[in-house]
C-alpha cells in the first residue's frame, strides 16, 4: 500500500491514491496526532479548520481528541463550541465534555449537560458517571446514585469507589457505608476510601475500626489511617501505627513520611523526627519539596532552627512553601534578620510572595521587635506584592506595636481596621498590657473580648493576672470567681516528654498514665530532697 502522508515543507500532505477508507483512517491517524501535540490554544484552530474542510467534523475518535486538548488547555468554551456541532454524539463524547467542564470548575454545567445526555438516550456508562460524580452536590449524587441501580451499575467497581467518595464529601457515612458494604470486593483500595470518609468527618475510632478488619493493608491503606489520625489531632496514635506498620514490614512512601513528620512536630518529638529524616534517607526517599519542607517544619518546630537550615540549604527545586516554611521557623526563632535575609533571596529569584509570606515576615519582625521594617512590609503589601492584607496581617502589627509597648497606637490601629478584630488579635493586645502594666487599656480590651463571646478561660485569667501584678488582689479574685460562676471550663494545662522515641503526655489532675504509680513516688522523692536542701541552706544561714 502506498503511504498515506508525505512530508512537503516539513507540513504533512494527504495523498489521495487510497481508497476512502484508507485515506479516512489515515487522516483520522493524522489529526490525532497533530491535536497530541499542541502545546497551547492558538495552535488549534488551523488543524480544527482541516479537521472541517476534510469532512472529519463528525468523526467521534478526531472530535474526542479536539474536546479534550481544548479543555486540558484551558479553553472549555471552545470544546464547548465544537460539541454543539456534533449531531448524535455518543457517551464517549459526553463524557469527555463533562469531563472538561468538571476539571473547569463548571460543575453545574457538566451535571446540566449529563441530564441532557439521559433525556437524549444516550447511555452512560461507568466512565461518565464517575466523572459527573465528582460534580454533584448531594442531592444530584443520589439522583445519579438511582441511575447507577436502575441502569444496573450497581456492581461496578469504579463507580462504587466515586459513590463513596461523594457521600463522604457531604458527611453521609452511613450512605457511604451502604454502598461500601453492597461491593463485591471489598479489598484495601475500597476500604481506604471509606476510611478517608470517616477521617475527614472526624469519625476516627469507626475509620481505625475498619482499618483493623482489612485482612491485607497496603501502603496506601496505612498511609490514610495516619494521615486521619494527624489530622484528627491524634498524634500518639499516629506515631503508634507507625511503628505498627514497620514492624509489619509494609513499605514507606513519602506521604506516610510526611504524615509522621507532622505528628513530630505538633508534639514537639525531635529525637523521632531525626529517626524519621535518617529513615528516610536510608530508604531513599527522593528529599522533594514535600518531604523536605515536612522537614524544615518538624525542626523548626522542635527546636532545632539549624537542622532546619541544613535541609534548606541542600534541597534543589525550592518552592514558595519551601521559603515560606523557612521564613516561618526562622521568625519562631527569633532570627528576624535571617528571616528578612530568606525573603529577599526569595524575591531575587522570582518568587511571588503569597498571604502566607507576608505573615512570616511579619512575624519575624514582630519576634524581633523591627517596627519600622514591619511597617514597611505591611504598607506594601497591596501596592508592591498585589497581596490585599487579611486579619493575620492586621493580627502581626498590632502583636509587634503590642511588643513595643506602644498600646494605645496598637488599639487605635485596631478601631481603625476595615474588619472587625477576633479574639486572638485582641487577646494578643491583652497580653501585651499585661505584661507593660496598663490596667486602663486592659480592662477596655478585656470588656471588648468578653462582649464579642469569643472569649475563654484565658481572657479571664489574664485580666487576673493584670490586675494581680498591680496589687489590686480583690479585683482579681473578682474575676477569679467570675469564671467559676459563669460555668467556663478552664483548659487544663498540658506537658510532654519524649523518653526513648516514645512520646508521653500529661495533663493536670490527670491520673491515667501507666506508669502513675512510679512517676508519683519519683516525684515524692524529689519533694523530699527539696525540702531537706531548703532546711540545709536555712541551718547555714543561721
Amino acid at each position: 500500500m502506498i503511504s498515506s502522508v508525505a512530508a512537503t515543507g516539513g507540513q504533512p500532505v494527504f495523498r489521495r491514491d487510497l481508497d476512502p477508507n484508507a485515506l479516512r483512517l489515515s487522516r483520522r491517524k493524522t489529526f490525532i496526532s497533530l491535536l497530541r501535540n499542541c502545546k497551547n490554544i492558538a495552535q488549534v484552530p488551523s488543524i480544527h479548520a482541516k479537521i472541517i474542510r476534510t469532512f472529519h467534523g463528525q468523526d467521534a475518535f478526531v472530535v474526542f481528541e479536539l474536546i479534550r486538548i481544548c479543555s486540558t488547555l484551558d479553553s472549555v468554551d471552545y470544546a464547548y463550541d465544537v460539541f454543539r456541532y456534533v449531531s448524535n454524539p455518543n457517551v464517549y463524547l459526553y463524557t469527555a465534555m463533562i469531563d472538561g467542564l468538571v476539571s473547569s470548575n463548571r460543575s453545574a454545567d457538566g451535571v446540566s449537560l449529563y441530564r441532557r445526555m439521559i433525556h437524549d438516550s444516550v447511555l452512560p456508562d461507568n466512565y461518565v458517571i464517575t466523572s459527573v460524580l465528582k460534580a454533584c452536590d448531594l442531592e444530584e449524587c443520589r439522583e445519579i446514585h438511582g441511575h447507577v441501580l436502575k441502569l444496573g451499575f450497581g456492581s461496578s467497581r469504579s463507580v462504587g469507589l466515586k459513590l463513596m467518595e461523594a457521600y463522604g464529601k457531604y458527611g453521609e457515612l452511613s450512605d457511604a457505608k451502604n454502598v461500601f458494604d453492597e461491593m463485591t470486593e471489598r479489598d484495601e483500595v475500597a476500604a481506604t476510601v471509606m476510611i478517608n470518609c470517616y477521617s475527614d468527618c472526624g469519625c476516627i475510632n469507626e475509620a481505625l475500626e475498619l482499618f483493623e478488619d482489612v485482612k491485607i493493608k497496603d501502603t496506601v491503606c496505612w498511609t490514610a489511617m495516619i494521615d486521619g489520625l494527624v489530622r484528627n489531632k491524634e498524634m500518639n496514635k499516629a506515631l503508634e501505627l507507625f511503628r505498627e506498620m514497620q514492624m509489619e514490614n509494609v513499605s514507606v512512601n513519602e506521604f506516610t513520611a510526611v504524615c509522621v513528620l507532622s505528628a513530630c512536630s505538633d508534639l514537639g518529638a525531635l529525637e523521632l523526627g531525626r529517626w524519621v529524616h535518617s529513615f528516610v534517607e536510608c530508604q531513599r526517599i527522593k528529599l522533594s519539596n514535600f518531604v523536605g519542607n515536612a522537614l524544615i517544619n518538624m525542626y523548626s518546630r522542635c527546636g532545632d532552627i539549624n537542622e532546619a537550615k541544613l535541609v534548606f540549604k541542600g534541597m534543589r527545586d525550592k518552592d514558595v512553601v519551601s521559603y515560606n516554611t523557612m521564613i516561618s521557623g526562622l521568625a519562631m526563632h527569633g532570627e528576624s534578620f535571617e528571616a528578612i535575609k530568606e525573603f529577599r533571596d526569595m524575591v531575587n529569584r522570582g518568587f511571588r510572595p503569597n498571604q502566607v509570606t507576608l505573615v512570616a515576615l511579619l512575624n519575624a519582625c514582630s519576634h524581633g521587635g523591627l517596627l519600622d521594617i514591619g511597617l514597611e512590609v505591611f504598607n506594601s503589601m497591596e501596592r508592591v506584592f498585589g497581596v490585599e492584607p487579611q486579619i493575620e496581617h492586621y493580627g502581626c502589627i498590632v502583636d509587634l506595636l503590642g511588643r513595643v509597648g506602644r498600646l494605645e497606637e496598637a488599639y487605635r490601629f485596631i478601631e481603625n481596621m476595615p474588619i472587625e478584630p477576633d479574639h486572638i488579635m485582641l487577646g494578643a493586645l491583652l497580653s501585651a498590657c499585661k505584661i507593660h502594666g496598663d490596667i486602663e487599656l486592659g480592662e477596655k480590651v478585656a470588656k471588648r473580648l468578653i462582649e464579642s463571646e469569643d472569649s475563654d478561660s484565658g481572657t479571664y485569667v489574664l485580666l487576673s493576672n493584670i490586675y494581680a501584678s498591680s496589687g489590686k488582689w480583690k479585683e482579681s479574685n473578682e474575676v477569679r470567681e467570675s469564671i467559676r460562676e459563669s460555668g467556663i471550663d478552664k483548659e487544663p494545662g498540658c506537658s510532654t516528654i519524649e523518653v526513648d522515641n516514645q512520646i508521653h503526655e500529661f495533663l493536670v489532675g490527670d491520673t491515667t498514665h501507666p506508669e502513675k504509680e512510679a512517676i508519683y513516688q519519683r516525684l515524692q522523692e524529689l519533694n523530699r530532697v527539696l525540702r531537706f536542701e531548703d532546711v540545709m541552706l536555712y541551718i547555714n544561714d543561721m
